[in-house]
């Protein structure tokens, strides 16, 4: 049950795979085991971007470490939740151990869009059964051939990679929004004829990023490598692809689990949270819910990797469309939490960048990277919630200094810890923080945190 390097205990893994089926032998013991434990408050933390156990396993020991110290009083247990996501390896958590050769990517990535051996068997990993075709992605990178039409083969070799084979269950969960009822279209990115436009634009992006220009300056004219963009496409599609994973295993996978909890121990109170695509996994997990299960009492969001417009009834700027996840936040016998920070340059620039709808009449020639925030296919992760009447906004200090709402979405701005990180992604991974640790406390009223030191910023 408990791993001897986790920090806390009791602890509880699940691990499903792509299509939600849960390790019944893991699932059984935590059923079995939750009341004999005398677990009154269970936390359930759902990874983002790990693909591995071993790398889920530290990030859930850390962020627990400081909760028994903040509730000394309460009968917690932990879950991790495990789901086979993909971290690229030149991406890696800020101030989160890592082996020598995923250190010293950033600054390979910085001079070279080819992609490294650990790279390569992340992509393995993730993706099992296209050795050949990840060969060829990664021969394309290194070579860079010049012609557009090249571009468009590459494009054809990663919608290859993340398609889904039929007749599985993960193209239903791709979608954030619905238009009449029905999801939207895949992002632009994997659309047939559109790959050189889209890395131009990555590439642009990750200039952006890495040179950003002040207020008022002129920025020269150049013409970024294309195949810097290229490697983006690749990351960007992989990360759809764990997208749709997140909600299949959320749905399929970890709201029955709850259901059968509640049927065996109905007293636990259950506490969701989820980091980056980990936010989606267990925001589907609502939907998943068995009808009438009212366990689940918060569910914390730390930089949500998926729409802000994800639980509104409509979108702003079209009536026909609405959130996949509309009304869901009623399924909490409690509030839903997002923690959010504009200093997620991974949501805040490049995740609205990839997540262009095919639909979408401007084209990615007129898109302007300088006033990407604004864009309809934003984050939560980088601005909260929205289009969700009542939704309440707080600071981060007014979120610990006053008791939260008992219900209804609230949007809690993280940006005073979640600060640190380089491009592309930015503050996306600084959620290892006491401070938010407190926030899952008060979201989900569990015994009475005691006051923290703030973390240096």
């Amino acid at each position: 049950m408990a791993d001897p390097a986790m920090s806390v205990s009791p602890y509880w893994e699940l691990t499903f795979d792509a299509d939600g089926d849960v390790d019944q032998g893991e699932c059984d013991r935590l059923l079995r085991e939750v009341r004999q434990r005398g677990v009154a408050d269970l936390i359930v933390f759902s990874h983002g971007w790990n693909s591995q156990r071993a790398g889920a396993t530290r990030l859930y020991s850390r962020f627990f470490a400081p909760i028994p110290k903040l509730a000394p009083k309460a009968r917690i247990g932990y879950v991790g939740v495990i789901w086979p996501s993909m971290e690229f390896p030149d991406q890696p958590i800020p101030d989160f151990p890592h082996t020598p050769a995923a250190v010293a990517g950033p600054t390979a990535a910085a001079t070279a869009p080819a992609l490294d051996d650990d790279t390569r068997h992340t992509l393995l990993d993730a993706f099992p059964g296209n050795a050949t075709l990840i060969d060829q992605i990664a021969r394309m990178l290194a070579q860079q051939p010049a012609q557009n039409a090249e571009l468009e083969e590459f494009g054809r070799l990663v919608r290859t990679l993340v398609e889904v084979v039929p007749p599985g269950p993960q193209a239903q969960f791709g979608a954030d929004t619905l238009a009449e009822g029905l999801p939207q279209n895949e992002p632009r990115m994997l659309a047939v004829g559109c790959t050189a436009e889209v890395c131009d634009q990555f590439a642009q992006a990750l200039e952006h990023l890495g040179s950003p220009q002040p207020p008022g300056a002129t920025a020269e004219f150049t013409l970024p490598n294309p195949w810097k963009g290229a490697r983006e496409l690749l990351r960007q599609a992989a990360y759809y692809a764990m997208k749709r994973r997140a909600g299949t295993v959320g749905e399929r996978g970890l709201g029955p689990v709850i259901g059968r909890l509640a049927g065996v121990a109905p007293e636990v109170r259950v506490h969701l949270v989820g980091h980056s695509f980990g936010g989606r996994l267990v925001s589907f997990a609502l939907r998943g819910l068995p009808e009438g299960v009212r366990s689940v009492k918060s569910v914390t969001l730390l930089q949500g990797a998926f729409s802000h417009y994800a639980f509104a009834s409509r979108l702003p700027d079209d009536a026909r469309t609405g959130g996949v996840l509309q009304g869901q936040q009623n399924r909490v016998d409690g509030p839903l939490v997002c923690c959010y920070s504009h200093f997620d340059s991974a949501l805040g620039t490049i995740y609205p960048l990839a997540s262009r709808m095919t639909d979408d009449d401007r084209s990615f020639a007129a898109f302007d990277i300088g006033r990407v925030l604004g864009d309809k296919w934003g984050a939560m992760g980088h601005d909260g919630v929205r289009a969700v009447p009542g939704t309440q906004a707080l600071t981060l200090a007014e979120a610990l200094d006053s008791p939260l709402p008992t219900s209804g979405c609230v949007n809690v701005d993280a940006c005073a810890v979640v600060c640190h990180g380089g491009a592309p992604n930015g503050a996306h991974s600084d959620i290892v923080h006491p401070e938010l640790a407190r926030v899952v406390l008060a979201a989900g009223r569990i015994g009475r945190p005691t006051a923290a030191t703030a973390s240096p910023v």
